[in-house]
């Protein structure tokens, strides 16, 4: 499903179009893949689990690369989630899918951070 959703969202001019700053790739390279991994779950565990009230300007666009990832993937509010994934935005997400959501924002991550390296 991960490559589904990869394929799906590179066709989209404004998903496609985020990339991870200096800052944003020095924090990767400061904390490393595992904290980010925890930051992405506690992130999306604590503002997009559930609806809530100012959905859709809960995720800052720059300062951390979950959040650059967020919009990339669109996994940065539930009004997102429901468009691309098809999960109600009145239904609250399970551990599970906080999970893949933080492994989507991960792969997200690594593929562009490595693709800057490699260049």
């Amino acid at each position: 499903m991960k490559n589904d959703i990869f394929s799906r969202l590179s066709r989209s001019r404004f998903r496609s179009s985020f990339k991870l700053g200096e800052k944003e790739r020095g924090i990767v390279r400061e904390k490393g893949i595992e904290v980010i991994r925890k930051h992405a779950f506690e992130i999306l565990d604590k503002k997009i689990r559930v609806m809530v009230k100012n959905d859709g300007r809960q995720t800052p666009f720059k300062g951390h690369p979950v959040f650059i990832a967020q919009h990339a993937t669109a996994t940065c509010c539930r009004s997102c989630i429901e468009k691309w994934y098809k999960i109600s935005k009145d239904k609250a997400l399970s551990s599970d899918e906080v999970r893949y959501f933080s492994e989507v924002i991960i792969e997200w991550i690594k593929t562009d951070y490595d693709r800057y390296y490699k260049q």
